[in-house]
């Protein structure tokens, strides 16, 4: 059972990367966002993934820089994470859009950078700048977001270095066996975006009966079910109040049978595209 809010997974290259993170996908630029992370930061989370499509990198850098010294804490104890965006998806293009994004954020180095959509042609060059960074010390770990098995099958036949981490759309109506099983078995750290569907799970009476027994919300349920399958999880918000009940995770377990009714409520329904069908 995963202790606490630090506990870490140890991905395939040895890098430990926290179970449990907060994202900012959609929060502007400013003050919410500084606050936000600075609050999470203080109640002990560890882990911050953005993008570069975000554009919120900059926020998300001073947020960083301030909560360091408030916490007197090291920066090699936070694993920051941010995305190359579609536009950028070349050899060359990639390798740049990683010295911006680290000049927004104000670091030296990132612990995770990962390709944030599978376009089709353009993937496998991204990939080659990924792994030159990796080779030169520049980044603690490469991964992608949102590919399917056949992505990553097509992406690991010329690969170096296979990807550490697949950040995917993952919830309780998307649970996507057969990618997570696959994931296991190459020893590709599967994690959660968007794990509680953006609030349309909260009102699910299965979920709430669940919640009800253990006395946990419908959202610690949720994450709980995550990290408990073997899945890093980063939950959005930007209230001090939530982002401190969402990560009070670690003082209960779902039993088997509780496990397999939320794996029960799959209807393979998303919130975002789908990665093999998606414009922009």
């Amino acid at each position: 059972m995963t202790q606490n809010l630090q506990s870490t997974t140890t991905l395939h290259n040895g890098v430990r990367m926290p179970w449990f993170g907060i994202g900012v996908f959609k929060v502007e630029e400013g003050l919410e966002l500084v606050d936000a992370i600075k609050a999470a930061i203080k109640h002990g989370y560890r882990s911050i993934d953005t993008a570069a499509i975000y554009a919120n990198e900059t926020s998300v850098g001073q947020a960083i820089q301030e909560a360091l010294q408030e916490n007197n804490l090291s920066r090699e104890e936070l694993f920051v994470t941010s995305k190359v965006w579609n536009a950028d998806l070349g050899y060359e293009e990639t390798r740049a859009a990683y010295e911006a994004s680290l000049n927004k954020l104000g670091l030296d180095y990132l612990d995770l950078y990962l390709i944030h959509w599978p376009v089709q042609g353009k993937y496998k060059e991204a990939w080659r700048a990924l792994e030159s960074l990796y080779k030169e010390g520049r980044i603690k770990a490469i991964g992608v977001s949102n590919f399917q098995i056949h992505h990553l099958e097509d992406l690991m036949k010329d690969a170096e270095i296979k990807p550490m981490v697949n950040q995917v759309e993952f919830h309780p109506q998307l649970t996507q066996v057969e990618l997570l099983q696959f994931c296991q078995k190459h020893s590709i750290q599967l994690e959660a975006w968007s794990p509680l569907m953006q609030g349309q799970l909260l009102d699910h009476p299965v979920l709430q009966d669940i919640a009800s027994k253990y006395g946990k919300s419908v959202a610690q349920v949720i994450l709980r079910w995550d990290v408990q399958q073997g899945v890093v999880t980063i939950p959005k918000s930007t209230k001090p109040h939530r982002i401190i009940e969402n990560a009070d995770i670690f003082d209960f377990e779902l039993t088997r049978d509780d496990m397999e009714r939320i794996q029960a409520l799959n209807a393979n329904l998303r919130v975002g595209p789908d990665p093999d069908n998606f414009d922009f």
